[in-house]
């Protein structure tokens, strides 16, 4: 490290022009803008049917690159915004289509809003609902899936991401900082001439694909072209002359990047956003998109500029202060439906990977690994999200200065286990190049970064199949009979009897889903495939196939597996309260749980006190939750997606732990109904009561290698962080649970007390910032269900 970190009692700080891009990004609201929908709906309407749909995608990108509102605000060092003005958020009718109702929830809903103006609602009721109605992705999904499955979708069984949205969660490697638009140009031209339109079957779809590439980067280069022209245009007025000098700067970086490689680190984060903006304009509803290991990256560029004097240690922080305000300047776009009247969450899920290891295996933290934690500690921002990549060799001192950072209360940064992820992608047929170069995209979930398109299709509840297994297939809630027939449990004579029904019941699910998210792959090849962000994935491009159509190296299909602490604590207390101890019959339970304990508080309280539950270095409780987890990995992993790829799982829940507890009735570990089941991996709420070294040795029995990603919550008390060699007995405890084979873990830093007051006084904490399921959000802008589920985590007051 070549300068020391300046925190805030070292005379850190912003300098002016960020504090004013950092307040205008806090102060503007999130608005919808329809001129992209307007553009499309317009383009659609003349060509749709003329030509091929790869090239219609194209010319579409392009016609949006060619019209849509360019700004450059004052004082903006890095440009480009995916809507008009700042946090303005397009709509992708082409994937669902907001209804004029939707439109006014966004805009009225008390948290996170999307204002829009009357004006706007009535141009889209007339202009471009009618066009898109029967044609969204959206529409396609629902008029293909059968009754069963709309039945066990509604019931919140399982979730499908690629209903409301593309698929996302897409992550950048280098090679965009050593090859331009222009020679991916070139690289196209190759392959179109080299195409056999006699022995390849493939090749007319190949060239086709290979065309509207091409387009694509025209369409890109436009779209930089025309922020240098406008730079132009401003300083041509401009009569300050370092604004002048600035703008003319801009000029020239946007006329030279995205069309050629970065020759400076100012043209370096500029490029990146060119192509961060193309990939969430051309299509990505929710993407998650994040520039990789960016670090690695501009540290090249860094280190060249400091040789040349071109650059110091302050432009480049200032550089990068205004990339990071730009990825809070994009929130995402909403949903439809019910869910545009759940406030959501404003986070688009960028998150940024620092550390790791080269390609080499080397460990890797150099000076802009240090100067983002300083940025990210500065602005306290919802966006971009951080973490911080850890292997063995990886030097004490950036793993304190990341828990410096964490204890300032964001939840940034998390932390990876870079030796443990780089085990999952060999495990999933990487190359040790390409796994060493992985990371993190949206949440926890890990891919071969630059190389992989990895789907992920929604989210399984586990103790929701238990509340059917229970009903013998019926869902209490609704009334329903949705899952198979697996007998009256209260007929069962061994608890074996129940975990196979359970089983047999998340097998039927599981099967459910993975067949709908084959067709949904499909309609994604087939109706909106992603011509610009091929261009960056490798080997699109090579073999002539698009991101959605198996042209990347690697395609992998993901379900998502929440609730491991809540199933595994309900079949804990009916093994030992029901077959073992008989203390209970299974009638007692059921209807104690069918009438959310009401008069069986007694029972409620004797399950919480006297159940061996998971998180406690229990073998009774961790045993379960291994086999649970083991056949999780067996049911899903392996099934062939239908990109050339297959399908596995991770332990994500985001804030599905939240949507599922809501559809889930009180479950035998002694939940309430309706409260949210556990999040990732972590042990249930207030379950958890020996500690965290407890957590993470029963964490620490799953064999993590076999998902692709697992989430583990620690809420701590401030003043257990306040001295140095505090921070160095939580940077124990997290190499610890490294050595132990975990993927991750992130850490709120506050108290119940604050939590609690903040419910009551939330004008006292605007800027209170927690961590949620793999991403931070503004506690004000949370439900107050998903605040109390926050506040009902386990508090620890030691390490």
């Amino acid at each position: 490290m070549n300068f020391p970190i300046k925190h805030p009692e070292n005379d850190g700080g912003m300098n002016d022009r960020i504090k004013r891009l950092h307040q205008q990004s806090l102060d503007t609201p999130a608005t919808l803008t329809i001129e992209r929908a307007l553009i499309e709906t317009e383009f659609y309407k003349k060509y749709y049917g003329t030509m091929p749909i790869a090239e219609l995608r194209a010319r579409n990108f392009y016609e949006i690159c060619k019209k849509k509102t360019i700004y450059i605000g004052d004082d903006e060092l890095i440009v480009g915004e995916r809507g008009p003005v700042p946090k303005a958020v397009p709509t992708f009718p082409e994937l669902t289509c907001h209804s004029v109702e939707d439109l006014h929830v966004l805009n009225d809903r008390d948290l996170q809003s999307y204002k829009i103006s009357q004006e706007d609602i009535d141009t889209y009721e007339k202009v471009v609902i009618p066009y898109w109605a029967g044609k969204t992705q959206r529409e396609r999904i629902f008029n293909h899936v059968s009754e069963a499955w709309k039945d066990a979708y509604e019931a919140g069984v399982f979730t499908e991401f690629m209903e409301q949205r593309a698929a996302g969660h897409t992550a950048m490697d280098g090679k965009m900082y050593h090859e331009g638009l222009l020679d991916i140009k070139e690289h196209i031209a190759r392959k179109l001439s080299e195409l056999d339109f006699i022995n390849d079957p493939e090749a007319t779809d190949k060239q086709m694909e290979l065309k509207a590439m091409d387009i694509s980067c025209d369409a890109a280069i436009l779209f930089a072209e025309r922020h240098a022209k406008l730079a132009e245009e401003m300083a041509a007025k401009e009569t300050r002359p370092q604004r002048k000098a600035e703008l003319l700067k801009i000029a020239e970086v946007c006329h030279w990047v995205p069309a050629h490689a970065p020759r400076d680190y100012w043209e370096a984060i500029q490029m990146y956003w060119f192509v961060h903006l193309g990939t969430v304009t051309e299509l990505n509803g929710w993407d998650s998109m994040n520039p990789g290991h960016i670090d690695q990256h501009l540290y090249p560029f860094y280190r060249k500029g400091l040789k040349e004097g071109t650059l110091t240690y302050d432009k480049a922080k200032e550089l990068l202060s205004c990339l990071w305000i730009k990825f809070n300047n994009q929130p995402a776009p909403p949903k439809v439906g019910i869910t545009a009247r759940e406030s959501g969450t404003y986070n688009d899920f960028t998150n940024i990977n620092l550390g790791g290891m080269d390609p080499d295996g080397n460990p890797v933290a150099n000076d802009i690994s240090y100067m983002a934690l300083e940025v990210q500690e500065e602005l306290h921002e919802l966006q971009p999200g951080l973490n911080i990549q850890l292997t063995k060799d990886t030097p004490d001192e950036f793993v304190l200065e990341g828990i410096r950072v964490i204890r300032e209360g964001n939840g940034y940064p998390s932390i990876f286990n870079a030796d443990q992820i780089v085990s999952e992608l060999l495990r999933a047929g990487k190359t040790p190049q390409d796994a060493r170069e992985g990371g993190c995209s949206g949440c926890i979930e890990v891919g071969a970064l630059g190389k992989e398109a990895y789907l992920l299709t929604g989210y399984l509840n586990t103790p929701k199949i238990l509340e059917i297994t229970l009903h013998n297939g019926t869902d209490p809630e609704t009334g329903k009979k949705i899952g198979l027939e697996t007998g009256d449990p209260r007929t069962f004579k061994t608890y074996d009897e129940l975990y196979n029904a359970w089983y047999a019941q998340m097998v039927y699910f599981v099967n459910m889903k993975l067949g709908v998210n084959n067709y949904i792959e499909r309609m994604f090849s087939l109706y909106a495939p992603a011509t610009f962000l091929s261009l960056f994935i490798d080997d699109c491009v090579e073999k002539g196939k698009d991101y959605y159509s198996g042209g990347a190296r690697y395609n992998t299909q993901y379900i998502q597996c929440t609730g491991l602490g809540t199933i595994t604590d309900c079949l804990c207390s009916l093994k030992k309260h029901v077959f073992e101890d008989h203390r209970y019959t299974m009638d007692e339970i059921i209807k104690a749980c069918d009438t959310n304990f009401e008069e069986n508080e007694k029972m409620r309280q004797y399950i919480r006190n006297h159940t061996p539950f998971f998180g406690n270095d229990d073998e009774y409780a961790d045993t379960i939750a291994v086999k649970v987890y083991d056949d999780l990995v067996e049911a899903i992993d392996g099934h062939p997606n239908t990109r050339g790829g297959k399908t596995h799982l991770n332990m994500l829940s985001t804030t599905c732990h939240n949507y599922f507890g809501q559809v889930c009735g009180a479950t035998p570990n002694g939940r309430f109904a309706h409260f949210a089941i556990s999040d990732g991996t972590s042990p249930s709420h207030g379950s958890d009561t020996h500690g965290p070294t407890a957590v993470i040795k029963s964490l620490g029995k799953l064999d993590q290698s076999k998902s692709s990603g697992t989430l583990l919550n620690i809420r701590f008390i401030p003043a257990l962080l306040k001295r140095e060699q505090d921070m160095k007995k939580l940077s124990s405890l997290i190499r610890t649970y490294f050595k132990f084979g975990g993927h991750h873990v992130q850490f709120n830093i506050v108290d119940t007390a604050t939590l609690l007051d903040a419910q009551k006084h939330p004008e006292d904490y605007k800027d209170l910032l927690v961590r949620v399921a793999g991403y931070s959000d503004y506690f004000n802008d949370m439900t107050s269900q998903l605040q109390n589920e926050i506040i009902a985590r386990t508090q620890n007051e030691e390490l």
